[in-house]
């Protein structure tokens, strides 16, 4: 007998519909993320761009009837394509958590301290600032101003990890000082961001009391305390057993279910599922009981399929058309101005404290700058949470495009100075001393032979 009729299945329309979505916005984001490196941009600007041409930007102006067809503003079309998204975004998070270098931060100890704390206290303060400033232009109707201020505080304060480490290896750079300086100063960064986002995604859902900020922010304590003292054991032990097993499927299938149990942990704690897919991540990538070429399958495919995935359809959320409006242009301006200005000048104010060259401390702020990835996970969440609205949310994203296209040029600029710097110092003391020195002695040491995963 037959208590309850069926759910339907997904309609064949809407499956086809489904299906294209994924292919040409995986198309778009092959050749123009392949186009921005060829160029020397991080590919992630090229796979947003092309959600930009799909989405509300370029395509419904173009071509209005096909965007309609292949775009329609139905939620449950759309929202499919939303969920394979935040699938993609999540294992990313849980992915980069697995690859943090902690060996690094470490290593570098109080140098890494001071350039991460001045990098991260200074922007988030300026953009909460900027938050109260603009919200009489970007506030959402229903949103609390406070809420808006420190999200926007938050945003302008991440730095992207992924970009930043795919810019360093480029450039050569990865395993110099100033690289792993940059990357362990990140690291830190990393880390705060993820909790301050998860902070601020309780307050805007769970409404702005005293007892709820104080809530916000003890939860994530109590989960990261819970991490540290429950699941790394845990996730150590189903590490082993997974490892055991033949082929790499048994430790793929582990770091999946275990990323989404402690997905589904924190989103049901009311602060964000990426912080908990953070979290695991990073126990994942901290256990002794890990063989990290078995996880390789499952970084390739989230680097090469999910990941673009999320940012094209992070770029179809955007909508350059408001940018026409002097007043949304004028706080875009702000935000961005803000935003370089802000990381630049804590991290750069970070690298003198601990008595680096001027030049290495530009360096360690073009590296810091890089919002990349990281800005458009909180922009998302900014919108998913309607604490963005649709223009809040496009200056967001560009300010992530923009710092990343910044950091190579200016990168490069600062450290050819540095060098030359050092070989004007080094030349100066053989002068001296008498030390006569070849063509290539002056030349600061090259990279080393220890690896640093990025």
């Amino acid at each position: 007998m037959t208590l309850a009729n069926p759910v339907p299945t997904i309609a064949p329309h809407s499956l086809l519909v489904f299906l294209l979505q994924l292919a040409f916005l995986l198309l778009f984001a092959l050749v123009l993320g392949r186009l921005a490196e060829r160029f020397r941009m991080p590919a992630v600007v090229g796979e947003l761009c092309a959600g930009m041409l799909l989405g509300p930007s370029v395509l419904q102006h173009v071509l209005p009837g096909f965007s309609d067809w292949l775009l329609p503003q139905q939620p449950e079309q759309m929202h499919m394509l939303d969920a394979t998204g935040q699938l993609g975004v999540l294992l990313l998070v849980g992915v980069t958590g697995a690859e943090l270098n902690f060996a690094l931060v470490r290593k570098r100890g109080v140098t890494a301290a001071r350039v991460s704390i001045a990098g991260l206290v200074l922007p988030l303060g300026l953009g909460v600032a900027t938050g109260f400033a603009l919200s009489g232009i970007l506030l959402p109707d229903g949103v609390d101003a406070t809420v808006f201020a420190f999200f926007l505080g938050v945003a302008m304060c991440v730095t992207a990890i992924p970009v930043i480490a795919k810019t360093l290896l480029d450039m050569k750079l990865l395993h110099r000082d100033i690289g792993q300086l940059i990357l362990s100063a990140g690291v830190v960064d990393d880390i705060v961001g993820w909790f301050l986002l998860s902070v601020v995604s309780a307050m805007a859902t769970a409404g702005l009391t005293a007892g709820v900020m104080a809530t916000a922010v003890l939860y994530p304590v109590g989960v990261v305390l819970f991490a540290l003292l429950i699941g790394r054991p845990l996730v150590g032990a189903a590490l082993s057993r997974a490892g055991r097993a033949e082929g790499a499927t048994p430790t793929i299938m582990t770091v999946v279910v275990l990323v989404l149990f402690g997905a589904a942990a924190t989103q049901a704690m009311e602060l964000e599922a990426i912080f908990g897919a953070f979290v695991v991540g990073v126990l994942v990538g901290t256990s002794k009981d890990l063989d990290r070429e078995k996880l390789e399958p499952l970084k390739t495919t989230a680097l090469a399929f999910l990941a673009p995935l999320f940012f094209a359809t992070a770029g179809l959320r955007m909508d350059l058309t408001g940018l026409r409006h002097p007043d949304v242009l004028a706080a875009a301006l702000a935000v961005l101005a803000v935003a370089v200005l802000g990381k630049f000048a804590g991290a750069f104010l970070g690298a003198r404290f601990s008595r680096l060259n001027r030049w290495e401390a530009l360096a360690l702020g073009a590296g810091m700058n890089c919002r990349g990835v990281v800005e458009v996970v909180v922009a998302m969440t900014g919108l998913r949470l309607g604490v963005l609205d649709t223009d809040a949310y496009t200056i967001i994203v560009l300010v992530a495009i923009v710092t990343s296209l910044m950091t190579p040029p200016v990168l490069r600029a600062a450290m050819t100075r540095a060098e030359e710097l050092a070989d004007a110092e080094l030349t100066l003391k053989d002068a001296g001393s008498g030390t006569a020195r070849g063509p290539h002695d002056s030349k600061r040491p090259g990279p080393s032979n220890s690896e640093v995963t990025p």
